[in-house]
């Protein structure tokens, strides 16, 4: 079972910038980072790392987000820089055993930071 703890969340003024870590117990292949927006919407995702390195982003964020893994910490990392209002979500850390960028196939989730754009 892995476990999966987000923390770095919080309230930054827009073109400002945050990074939100995510301590885990164990990596499957693939982690990745998603956000909830708003309540009731559908978690999009972010961001994701392959066990050997690789990474995709998505394009809403390409340029201005990078995440990254250090294996010998057990965290994982989402450096944000240039943030905007639309930024303004719940970011969630997820593991999954395939490289994907579906929330249905994570079966690990975090409990989520709340990240907060302001203008």
């Amino acid at each position: 079972q892995v476990q999966l703890v987000e923390s770095g969340g919080g309230s930054v003024e827009a073109g400002g910038s945050l990074r939100l870590s995510c301590a885990y117990t164990d990596s499957p292949r693939c982690m990745a980072w998603f956000r909830r927006q708003a309540p009731g919407k559908e978690r999009d995702w972010v961001a994701s790392i392959h066990v050997m390195g690789s990474t995709n982003v998505a394009d809403s964020v390409k340029g201005r987000f990078t995440i990254a893994k250090v294996n010998h910490e057990n965290t994982l990392y989402l450096d944000m820089t240039g943030l905007t209002l639309d930024d303004t979500a719940m970011y969630y850390c997820a593991a999954a055993p395939l490289f994907t960028t579906v929330a249905q196939d994570y079966p690990y989730w975090g409990q989520g930071t709340q990240v907060a754009v302001s203008s």
